[in-house]
């Protein structure tokens, strides 16, 4: 079997993914050999899914790729694209606003590991403007999400707000 050469880390909490965040992983796989979908445990952002429902539902909607593996994780970012063996961390842009908290964190990252890059990539316009705060606003007051999330995705917020409607 040959050897994997160029591992990617997508990390995030990924609560809920949203369509923006799948654009970002199929871009992104052309970028990899193989690319690793790391959901971050955050107890500090108190998801609205636990960390099991959340790799439940990416495992789901991302069973059609070959070259995408899903875990989570609960240390310092570094250190565990350090055990993955990983070269690059992907990171999405959205709106200017990301940009500085994600230079801040890459700059942290390389200091702590100058062998590890970050990987920027714009999320394509249409998502823009799409954050998880505001999806979870929405499926809880019962509003349209077909724009912001897969059918699974959706179903599963309604599920977790109790909403009958939409």
């Amino acid at each position: 079997m040959a050897r994997l050469k160029n591992i990617g880390v997508y990390p995030g909490t990924f609560d809920p993914i949203t369509r923006g965040h799948l654009d970002i992983i199929e871009r992104g796989l052309k970028l990899f050999d193989l690319l690793i979908v790391a959901v971050a445990e955050s107890q500090s952002k108190a998801p609205l899914f636990n960390v099991e429902e959340r790799l439940d539902i990416l495992n789901h909607e991302l069973k059609k790729y070959k070259k995408i593996k899903v875990e989570s994780f609960d240390c310092l970012l570094i250190d565990y694209v350090r055990q993955k063996k990983a070269s690059t961390v992907l990171r999405g842009l959205r709106v200017i606003s990301d940009f500085e908290y994600e230079f801040q964190m890459a700059l942290i990252n390389r200091k702590l590991d100058p062998g590890i890059e970050t990987v920027f990539m714009m999320t394509s316009e249409s998502y823009a403007p799409l954050s998880s705060r505001f999806i979870k606003e929405i499926a809880r007051l019962g509003g349209d999400m077909n724009s912001f999330v897969t059918p699974n995705v959706a179903k599963r917020l309604k599920e977790k707000y109790g909403v009958k409607k939409g």
